[in-house]
């Protein structure tokens, strides 16, 4: 068995992912750069009591952009692992 707590950080909440939800029974995650597929279903199924049907992982680059508080001087925005995972029909997760 895995341990959960070592693949998925946190749900990504945005307007898209809010969509993919409501369309598609398609939910979004921040999981650990070192995570794969297999390891991200595993997760969900025992965190949520659902059943997987499929994950997509995208890894997102980090980025650069100007710091508004810090007279625009170049920010960094860190990169993440994000997999969506779509549910089989019939399963949804409450999200809070």
């Amino acid at each position: 068995m895995i341990e959960p707590a070592k693949v998925l950080k946190e749900s990504r909440v945005t307007e898209k992912a809010t969509t993919l939800t409501a369309n598609l029974n398609q939910y979004t995650f921040e999981v650990y750069r070192t995570a794969n597929r297999t390891q991200v279903k595993q997760a969900v199924e025992q965190v949520f009591k659902v059943d997987v049907a499929k994950v997509n992982i995208l890894n997102v680059k980090p980025r650069s952009k100007p710091d508004r508080m810090r007279r625009n001087q170049v920010g960094r925005i860190s990169g993440m692992k994000k997999a969506i995972v779509t549910l089989k029909e019939g399963n949804s997760i409450e999200m809070i």
